[in-house]
């Protein structure tokens, strides 16, 4: 039972220090991108606030992280230890909510931190996920 791509999802309740969100999925063949976005609502115009948007991107292997308030990006950041996505095989991206920031783990390895830019926890209550993959579990 897949879930549709781009998919768009209520959190209920919103994020908290200690809610973690969990992505399954599989990869496609031939993938250039996915994104997985924590956003304040659904809103497309004006664009909801989002608090953190994670971007695979397989032509250049990097896996970055930004976040856009007001309408406006910040600065994106892309270190990461290893790229930790294949084509045409599953991955597991838990997103844990901390106080100061959400860590990130990929298959049960924490691949890294981002800080919050957005303050109000409680707002972010919206997750979209689009690109080359298929959904097999929301948690």
């Amino acid at each position: 039972p897949f879930q549709i791509v781009p998919f768009c999802g209520h959190i209920k309740g919103g994020m908290r220090p200690g809610k973690k969100i969990l992505v399954m999925g599989i990869v496609d063949l031939n993938p250039e991108s996915f994104g997985i976005s924590l956003t304040c609502g659904e809103s497309e115009n004006p664009p909801a606030d989002v608090a953190i948007e994670l971007k695979a991107v397989f032509t250049d292997r990097q896996f970055v992280r930004n976040s856009c308030v007001a309408g406006e990006w910040g600065e994106e950041q892309s270190s990461i230890p290893y790229f930790p996505f294949i084509p045409d095989q599953p991955f597991r991206v838990e997103i844990l909510c901390e106080h100061p920031r959400f860590r990130i783990f990929v298959d049960g390895h924490q691949l890294f931190d981002f800080y919050h830019r957005i303050e109000t926890l409680s707002a972010i209550d919206t997750i979209k996920i689009n690109g080359d993959l298929q959904l097999t579990k929301l948690g």
